[in-house]
């Protein structure tokens, strides 16, 4: 499912015309995306969390020359699932 498809399915169970259902995706993005750059986190219940995993910084290889080379370290944001979408999904 690619954004367009998600968008109409909301559309299609939320009863809203597209239009809106791709304002309420576009602000549920912006406001997950404003939470993690400001250093939180999202938490929805039986669904899972939004958070960010710093990493630190380590060595690295070129696979073409086999150098090391440093890999700085990095913040990167993550999906941790939660227990009522992990069991839907293995039902």
């Amino acid at each position: 499912m690619n954004k367009t498809e998600l968008i109409a399915a909301i559309a299609v169970k939320a009863d809203m015309s597209k239009k809106d259902s791709e304002k309420v995706l576009k602000a549920f993005e912006d406001v997950i995306t404003e939470e993690l750059v400001n250093g939180g986190k999202v938490q929805l219940v039986g669904f899972g969390t939004f958070d960010v995993a710093d990493r630190k910084a380590r060595e690295g290889r070129n696979p073409q020359t086999g150098e090391t080379m440093p890999i700085p370290a990095s913040r990167a944001p993550r999906f941790k699932v939660g227990k009522a979408l992990k069991d839907a999904v293995n039902e």
